[in-house]
């Protein structure tokens, strides 16, 4: 709850997805004015009626200050937080849909993980190319944050970064509560890089369950990938630290053990046979890591860096190549050092 004589804030959700409806009511049970904005009107006319997100959060009941529309001209009433949940694709949609609608006082606030596969993008660059205005208002929501946990008040920490420490200490104070703590973080690339490619290494960990393999290679590839994220994150301007932290290693971790997981839950039907366009077709929500595997291969090959796990699962996905021939292919490709930086700094090696 807010302490007394604090500030009552009007905030924009935009995506009733599982994510986007439990950072709604978290807010609204701390105060906050809340509308929920959904992409069509039947799903908010019942979400509004029914008092539950009956699809992505069964059983969690919405307080009753938190208003469900698809009008954005309710949803931006007054608006001083803007929370962009849509899916990575859609994202500079709806950003064009509210430029009329931000003003250059709108705090913008991107927790959609993933990379624009056109452009190589990240969220909140996709964001800033759309409201350059807002660049200094702008921030970016990432950590282990399973929304079905978040939403039944099961103890979570996140990282908010911005680009300005003012900004990044306002959003860590509307949104830290007794269940959800927040730190602050300048890293921006660090922590969207991080967010984003955790996916990938999720759905290969989902792969190894499928294919029936045990801790070690999952510990193997969690710790490989976390590698590979790293490189390319580093590459891109971010700082090696944040991949130590909760929106790299915490969400890793997270996201490649929990049957939560959408991505883990991809590569293990993936694991068992089922191609790309069938788990697509059957898992009914969006799995980011598979978007965002085609995004991070073409990244890779942009900076010149060496990612062999999500080049493999690149041709996993959209080469057919099968799962097992990938992990022999890792596991007999060239011999290398644990790490580049260790060797090269050791000079009695």
């Amino acid at each position: 709850m807010q302490k007394r004589g604090e500030p009552v804030y009007n905030i924009g959700v935009f995506g009733a997805g599982s994510w986007g409806t439990a950072i709604a009511i978290l807010l609204a049970q701390k105060g906050f004015g809340v509308r929920l904005w959904a992409r069509t009107s039947s799903a908010a006319a019942h979400m509004q009626e029914v008092r539950e997100n009956v699809k992505y959060l069964p059983g969690v009941s919405f307080p009753q200050s938190l208003v469900v529309t698809s009008d954005l001209d309710i949803a931006t009433r007054e608006l001083a937080v803007a929370v962009i949940v849509t899916p990575s694709h859609g994202v500079r949609g709806l950003i064009k849909n509210l430029l009329p609608y931000i003003s250059k006082d709108t705090y913008l606030v991107s927790a959609a993980k993933g990379l624009e596969v056109d452009s190589l993008l990240r969220m909140s660059q996709v964001i800033a190319s759309e409201l350059p205005f807002a660049d200094d208002r702008l921030a970016v929501l990432s950590g282990p944050n399973h929304a079905e946990e978040v939403s039944r008040g099961i103890p979570t920490t996140t990282v908010v970064a911005a680009r300005r420490r003012e900004t990044a200490e306002f959003l860590q104070d509307i949104f830290m509560a007794p269940i959800f703590r927040v730190y602050t973080n300048p890293d921006v690339v660090g922590v969207e890089i991080g967010g984003a490619l955790k996916n990938i290494i999720a759905l290969g960990a989902g792969i190894s369950d499928g294919l029936n393999f045990g801790d070690n290679s999952k510990a193997a590839l969690m710790t490989r990938g976390l590698a590979e994220i790293t490189r390319l994150g580093v590459a891109m301007g971010a700082r090696p630290q944040t991949f130590a932290g909760l929106s790299g290693l915490g969400d890793l971790v997270v996201t490649c053990t929990s049957m939560h997981s959408r991505n883990r839950r991809a590569g293990i039907a993936i694991g068992q046979g089922k191609t790309r366009e069938e788990v697509v077709l059957n898992t009914g929500m969006v799995v980011e890591g598979i978007r965002t595997t085609k995004a991070a291969y073409y990244l890779a090959r942009t900076y010149g860096v060496n990612m062999p796990i999500a080049e493999q699962m690149y041709k996993i996905l959209y080469e057919g190549k099968s799962p097992r021939e990938a992990v022999t292919d890792l596991m007999l490709r060239g011999k290398t050092h644990e790490s580049e930086e260790v060797v090269n700094n050791d000079l009695t090696w």
